[in-house]
Formats: structure tokens, C-alpha cells, sequence
């Protein structure tokens, strides 16, 4: 959801600052090496906000270990399991960057990343929000994927249909978006991404490996048939498309996404 006011300045001290939003639900063996990841930027002026979603492992501890010695890592404690949207909304409520980067529990950035892709969204004047290239990893990290590329652009209507933006490669500028939150529902991010450009302004595309997407065994989104359920349910329920147009998009989204998901 978009909030309708737009602010138009930002000042200087929050121009260059990055909150980095990271949702972690039973993360505790793979938070350390992405907070690691986060640590090795080259652009240095960032928060790391984790919401750490009421898991049954150790997350906590460990990002409480780590933000001793690193006062940019901010854990935020929920008192009751809501989800990704639910965790995403608390770290945004606490963001104070103009950039808002948002990474999962487990993937990975390159080192260059923040300072690429803000320098490269920077130039965009019509850019709200900014996506990048990845590699897809095993969960063990011991293998990495084919690189997968990204179009130098995405409306509204383009990205309907498109598979194109990983979450983890995502910033969006707040001084075009405003303040917005994450929608409970299944693709969270994907109704996002299309509410923060429905109404103008488009989707960047940096065609650079910046990204690191780890592909987890147990992981929601691997489940094909209820991931394309929950797309078609996007484009009825919360776009309000019709029927025809709904199947005009989701074919185009289909193919895309067997494309995508044909090799590592």
C-alpha cells in the first residue's frame, strides 16, 4: 500500500542512508553469513533493520551478538508470528533512510551492490524503485547458478507479466514512493512492487551480478502450483483484473517463469 502524499526533500542526512529491511524466521544458520554480506559494502552509510518474526531457533541471539559489535544491525523482536509482510512493516516503521533496500534472511549481496545501485537509480529520474542481476546459490552456498538478467525496465503493465524482480535486489527511493507498507498477502513483495508504480513512475533495471538468491529446499516459493495459484489470485483479488486479462498476463508470467526456473 501507497500512501498518497509524496515528500519532495529529504535532508542531508538521511540522503545517503540505506535501511535495509530483513524479515528472519528460523534463520539462525544463515543470518550471520548475509549480515557478513552486508557488512562488506562499499557504501557504508547503511541500517540493517531485522525483524526477527518469533522462530523457533537461535536467530536472536545471534543478530544480538552481532549488533553489539556493529551499532548499524538493529533487531527488532515481534511478540507473535505474522509473517513476512507483518516483519517487513515493523522494520519499515523504524526506517529512517531515503533508501530502502530490502534483503531476505538468507541471500547474499556483492560487495558493490548498494553503491552500483544507488549511483545507477540516482540517474533514473522516473525510477521509484530499482531491481538488479542475481545468481541463484545452493543452500549450502557450494554451488552458484547460471547469472540471470534483468530488462532496463518495468511498468506497470510490463511487470504483470513479468518474473523479473528478486526481492533481495530490491531499493526503493522514498522521496518518489512515499511512506508505504507490505500488504498481508501470499506475494507480499509482488503486490509491492506493482502498487509503488501503478500509478506512474517505473521499475529500473540494473543488468549487473550484484545478488546472491539462495535457493532453500524447504523454501514456499518452490512450490510451483500454489506459487501460480497465488499469482492468479493477485491479478483477480487485489489488481481487480478481469478474467481475460488476468489469463493475458498470467500466460506471459508462466512462460517466463518456467524460462527463469528451467536451469540454475
Amino acid at each position: 500500500m501507497v500512501a498518497n502524499s509524496v515528500s519532495s526533500t529529504s535532508d542531508a542526512s538521511r540522503d545517503g542512508l540505506v535501511s535495509i529491511i530483513t524479515p528472519a524466521y528460523k534463520a539462525a544458520s544463515v543470518i550471520r553469513e548475509t549480515i557478513d554480506s552486508v557488512q562488506a559494502q562499499t557504501h557504508t552509510n547503511w541500517e540493517m533493520l531485522i525483524a526477527e518474526d518469533c522462530g523457533p531457533d537461535d536467530t536472536r541471539n545471534v543478530v544480538r551478538s552481532l549488533s553489539r559489535g556493529d551499532s548499524r544491525i538493529k533487531l527488532i523482536e515481534l511478540s507473535a508470528n505474522g509473517g513476512p509482510a507483518a516483519a517487513r512493516n515493523r522494520a519499515l516503521a523504524r526506517a529512517k533512510g531515503r533508501w530502502i533496500a530490502f534483503l531476505d534472511s538468507d541471500d547474499l549481496w556483492l560487495p558493490n551492490k548498494l553503491e552500483r545501485q544507488i549511483d545507477f537509480h540516482r540517474q533514473i529520474p522516473d525510477a521509484v524503485l530499482s531491481f538488479t542481476g542475481f545468481r541463484r546459490i545452493s543452500a549450502d552456498a557450494s554451488a552458484t547458478g547460471l547469472y540471470i538478467p534483468v530488462p532496463a525496465q518495468l511498468t506497470y503493465r510490463q511487470l504483470l507479466g513479468n518474473t523479473a524482480i528478486a526481492t533481495s535486489s530490491v531499493i526503493v527511493d522514498r522521496d518518489k514512493s512515499g511512506p508505504f507498507t507490505m500488504r498481508q498477502t501470499y506475494y507480499d513483495d509482488f503486490a509491492c512492487w506493482l502498487a509503488l508504480i501503478k500509478n506512474g513512475g517505473i521499475a529500473a533495471g540494473l543488468d549487473e551480478d550484484l545478488m546472491r538468491y539462495r535457493v532453500m529446499d524447504a523454501s514456499v516459493s518452490r512450490d510451483k502450483r500454489n506459487s501460480a495459484l497465488q499469482v492468479w489470485n493477485a491479478y483477480r483479488r487485489i489488481e481487480k483484473l478481469g478474467p481475460l486479462q488476468s489469463a493475458w498476463y498470467f500466460s506471459q508470467y508462466a512462460v517466463r517463469a518456467v524460462n527463469k526456473y528451467r536451469q540454475f
